[in-house]
């Protein structure tokens, strides 16, 4: 299987949990980026292969390496879950060998519909998790993702606890960034949230993000506070997965830390922009009345991306039709 972004690999992990569990006597090897392994690890009966884009697997020549180091494993079938040029290439040399393969349908021609702007089509269209179910029944492995199982809660080390302090207290984890600007809700908005959220002396909010400009916004955002901790930059991927798992609820946008915390089964909430949970990306195992959207009243045109990457002339502002309190309810519910 060949991944790449965050989100993209996250939403894979449920599927092939439930896969191991229903075909035990089956063996999955997965081909994603080294940065991503810590997603797989624990799951039985999985082997992960590093994918060297940048040396050993890199272009068409680095492609047919990958096909023939794969080939090794003794590989009886390919299951391509991100439909990419890359992927594409692999998959199509495993067919010329005579095995079996299969591609997930991303539904584009549906995801079309529902995001333009004239004649939209506004429907649920088919979650990734029931497409990529699809890719293993094309190659005979009926699955059934209604009954999921999740990895334990991680033990938190030392130096994670020295960070967040003791563990009395509720752990909301709030991950207000994302890729588009267009998926992001507004910070003075989200500062209303957790100056609310942290007024509860029984909750400790845990702020998640990466790279320096948003490091210096979190640390702006849970200075004034005792119980809000910014974790960004301070521990390691691998620890930040750990964190999550202990999680109580996650507060998100329509981004990968929303997926890495449903597949560790923790409840999400997630807000959503310019991009709407009928495209087929809410978390797994996540109910639709957690995923807080835009007012399509007032603006009309919504979904107008499948990604959140197109700027529509006066739908800057459409995220601020979702009400702090309206998030602030949903937190207090399920906690």
């Amino acid at each position: 299987m060949r991944l790449s972004a965050m989100g993209d690999v996250a939403m894979t992990v449920p599927v092939l949990r439930a896969f191991v569990k229903q075909y035990p006597e089956v063996k999955l090897t997965v081909i994603s980026r080294p940065f991503f392994k810590p997603f797989f690890e624990g799951i039985p009966n999985l082997d992960f292969f590093a994918f060297d884009e940048k040396e050993r697997h890199k272009g068409f020549l680095g492609l047919v390496r990958l096909y023939t180091d794969v080939k090794k494993l003794r590989i009886d079938a390919f299951a391509d879950l991100h439909n990419v040029l890359r992927s594409k290439i692999v998959s199509l040399l495993f067919a010329l060998s005579g095995k079996k393969r299969a591609t997930v349908d991303k539904g584009r021609e549906g995801k079309k519909e529902l995001t333009r702007a004239e004649n939209k089509i506004f429907k649920q269209l088919p979650t990734m998790f029931e497409r990529h179910a699809k890719v293993f029944e094309e190659l005979g492995f009926h699955l059934d993702l209604s009954n999921p199982t999740f990895p334990e809660k991680a033990v938190l080390s030392a130096e994670i606890l020295e960070i967040i302090g003791n563990q009395n207290q509720k752990l909301i984890g709030i991950a207000p960034f994302a890729q588009y600007d267009s998926k992001v809700y507004p910070i003075d908005l989200m500062k209303e949230v957790i100056a609310k959220l942290a007024e509860n002396p029984a909750y400790k909010i845990l702020l998640f993000g990466g790279g320096k400009k948003e490091i210096e916004i979190l640390d702006s955002i849970s200075k004034p506070f005792e119980n809000v901790i910014n974790v960004a930059g301070k521990i390691k991927f691998q620890q930040e997965l750990q964190l999550i798992s202990n999680l109580d609820i996650m507060l998100s946008m329509d981004s990968g830390n929303a997926h890495i915390a449903a597949m560790l089964g923790v409840k999400v909430i997630t807000l959503w922009g310019a991009t709407h949970p009928y495209a087929g990306f809410l978390p797994f195992n996540q109910s639709l009345e957690n995923a807080l959207v835009s007012d399509r009243n007032q603006y009309p045109k919504l979904p107008t991306s499948v990604y959140g990457n197109k700027i529509v002339e006066g739908y800057e502002n459409a995220m601020r039709s979702i009400l702090p309190k309206e998030i602030i309810d949903n937190i207090q519910s399920l906690v």
